[in-house]
């Protein structure tokens, strides 16, 4: 089961990468005449129809009664920075080159990785730091 759920994350994570690229690609082509925040706010209701439709197919709409405040409160905060991403985001692909645009975005990558060591007290390791300042350049050379 240990080797099942190592696989497991990997795949999440690579399919996750897969469709947050196609994400970029399709909302810089249908943001071009939008307002930014309207088009936000269309592919907002698109994710939550989405994502209740796989709750109630589920069967885990009982559930939420059983979710403490903290985690409540988390995921709520988890939700308004969600939004605040995309509505910069993108503004930014409605502004600028779609390449550009994803690859300093994906500057989140180093920020989730300090995040990880001082919020949720993760072992810094050699390969994160290396890694993170890998990103950290490329993204820097992007902008500049």
């Amino acid at each position: 089961m240990l080797c099942y759920n190592y696989a497991m994350w990997a795949v999440y994570a690579l399919l996750s990468a897969l469709f947050a690229g196609m994400t970029s690609i399709l909302i810089k082509t249908g943001i071009q005449n939008v307002n930014s925040n309207l088009g936000t706010a269309l592919r907002t209701v698109v994710v939550l129809i989405m994502a209740w439709t796989i709750v109630f197919v589920s069967g885990r709409q009982n559930e939420i009664a059983n979710i403490e405040a903290k985690s409540l409160l988390f995921l709520g905060l988890s939700g308004i920075a969600t939004g605040l991403s995309w509505l910069c985001f993108n503004k930014a692909l409605q502004l600028g080159e779609a390449s550009k645009v994803i690859s300093v975005d994906k500057f989140s990558v180093v920020v989730g990785i300090v995040l990880a060591f001082i919020v949720l007290k993760e072992t810094i390791t050699i390969k994160a730091v290396i890694g993170g300042l890998l990103i950290t350049i490329g993204t820097l050379v992007l902008i500049f």
